[in-house]
């Protein structure tokens, strides 16, 4: 009997030139680039035209603006999904510039403001901060495309297969995409930063951070920001981010409650307070900062909402959707992976004599 890989850790189930996503080493590399030489020097638009066809995303945002139409619902990827499998467009520019504009709008709309037309004149970074924040500031724009590309494609993750079993059934983009979105809004793959954010809020103060996750460990809760799935190193995105947080601190960037200076302060000694605490607690595992904890910090400086942090990924991350379904749809394979049955067996069928 073959031995069970649950949550098919280790199975190869795709060939792809999209993303390699290297555990061991603490590497990512997109489309023959690590990610490190592309996020703050290349903007998003140009690493998705290595990934697949070049797409006009200013002409996107245009077109769903036309379609508007982001139901009131109080979770961002619930209105954001319910938007997405509305629509009636079925091509990618349209899909990648309406997350975009269906994300900033929602946003909007939660805080009693009205959505804002996208401008065709910026780039896709830029002119997404300003329908959500009305900023625009290059050091922030720099900041927003940054992040952006650090999250266009990560492998295999959940929400990447989803839309590859999706694709490899015949349906369509939307659909596809619509399913990726579903998964990216379970908590174990896309919903960990806003906590981020609130963990800190808690500690407060960098001297109180080892006690307070000692506490936080002692009673079984998880530590938001810490750990991955692939990576037994610090996540390579971490340190772009990072980075990203020093060049906004140097502009003097400050939307939050606490100066930027005093909160990366506060975010490296709990990560460091984290890494000691739980290497002592977990030995056989190795629990970094992943690409969530310095995720947080800089989309706060940004002054992106809290309650959008998961819609942003997206609006990045839509196009590693989009690239891995063109990418499946080449092989024309249904994806149809085995199970092994564990319950009742039968009653024996009587013999006809």
């Amino acid at each position: 009997m073959e031995p069970l890989k649950s949550g098919l850790e280790g199975v190869v189930v795709a060939e792809t030139q999209l993303s390699d996503v290297r555990g061991e080493a603490g590497r990512l590399v997109i489309a023959g680039s690590d990610v490190e030489t592309l996020a703050g020097r290349v903007p998003l638009e140009d690493v998705a035209a290595l990934m697949m066809p070049r797409l006009d995303f200013a002409r996107g945002r245009v077109r769903a603006w036309e379609m508007l139409e982001v139901p009131p619902l109080k979770n961002g990827m619930d209105a954001l999904r319910a938007a997405v499998a509305r629509l009636e467009a079925d091509d990618a520019e349209t899909i990648v510039g309406a997350v975009a504009v269906f994300a900033a709008a929602w946003s909007r709309r939660q805080r009693g403001l009205e959505p804002l037309a996208p401008d065709p004149s910026l780039g896709h970074a830029a002119d997404y901060l300003r329908m959500l924040t009305e900023k625009c500031a290059e050091p922030l724009v720099r900041a927003m495309d940054a992040y952006l590309v650090t999250v266009i494609d990560h492998g295999m993750n959940a929400s990447t297969f989803t839309a590859r079993v999706i694709a490899s059934t015949g349906s369509d983009l939307v659909s596809a995409v619509t399913g990726a979105i579903g998964a990216l809004k379970g908590p174990l793959h896309g919903g960990a930063p806003g906590p981020v954010l609130d963990m800190l809020d808690s500690i407060g103060a960098p001297e109180r951070a080892q006690g307070w996750i000692r506490a936080e460990v002692a009673a079984g809760r998880r530590i938001m920001g810490m750990g991955h799935r692939v990576y037994r190193v610090r996540d390579p995105r971490a340190a772009v981010l990072e980075h990203e947080v020093e060049r906004l601190e140097r502009f003097g960037a400050d939307n939050g409650s606490m100066p930027l200076r005093a909160k990366l302060a506060l975010a490296r000694a709990t990560e460091s307070a984290a890494e000691r605490v739980l290497a002592e607690r977990h030995k056989e595992r190795a629990l970094r900062a992943n690409v969530e904890f310095y995720t947080a910090v800089l989309l706060d400086a940004i002054g992106i909402p809290r309650e959008a942090f998961s819609p942003t990924f997206a609006v990045s991350r839509v196009c590693g959707w989009i690239a891995h379904v063109l990418e499946q749809r080449k092989t024309g394979r249904l994806i149809r992976p085995a199970s092994r049955y564990v319950g009742p067996a039968p009653a024996e069928n009587p013999r006809n004599d």
